[in-house]
């Protein structure tokens, strides 16, 4: 089993890999947070195996967290981008087993 924590600001309009596709073990947790005020409203994108973010999951509103757990689990490259016009710092964690 291996965890995997990352603390990152991406500036606005730009994207960053967060976590490479698992090779030997396979990802079981994984969790996002944008931290911002929560009542700005920051858009971030996330998507995974499309670094062209042809599909993705939209982090917005007070919320600003995505979690997933369990076997149907992406198990692909994870993308995020900061679609808003403000640096953001975000915190990621994986979980591979």
């Amino acid at each position: 089993m291996a965890q995997k924590v990352v603390s990152v600001t991406i500036l606005a309009g730009h994207k960053k890999l967060l976590f490479e596709k698992p090779h030997v073990l396979s990802r079981i947790f994984m969790s996002i947070r944008a931290l911002t005020d929560d009542t700005v409203w920051h858009q971030s994108r996330i998507s995974f195996d499309d670094a062209m973010f042809h599909r993705y999951f939209v982090l917005d509103g007070p919320g600003k967290y995505f979690e997933a757990k369990g076997e149907g689990i992406s198990q692909g490259d994870v993308w995020i981008l900061n679609a808003s016009d403000a640096s953001l710092l975000y915190t990621a964690t994986e979980i591979l087993a």
